[in-house]
């Protein structure tokens, strides 16, 4: 990283709010599931489930970056 940063920094907010806006949405994804397989929409839990999968990429790599710029 560019520079070592404290964990009130502008930068590693950001990052904490995407990671938990990340986790928040997993949490909506099993609610989601249920209704599109109760509908029987194959294409919609197909489409969700990918949703889901993202944000699980998307908080990983949230924790990464922020380890890396807090060195933890």
């Amino acid at each position: 990283m560019a520079a070592d940063h404290e964990l009130t920094d502008n930068i590693v907010y950001d990052l904490i709010s995407i990671q938990y806006h990340a986790l928040q949405a997993n949490e909506s994804y099993e609610k989601y599931l249920l209704d599109a397989h109760r509908e029987e929409h194959g294409d919609v839990t197909e489409f969700i489930e990918q949703c889901r999968e993202q944000d699980r990429a998307r908080v990983q790599r949230c924790h990464e970056l922020i380890g890396e710029m807090t060195n933890g």
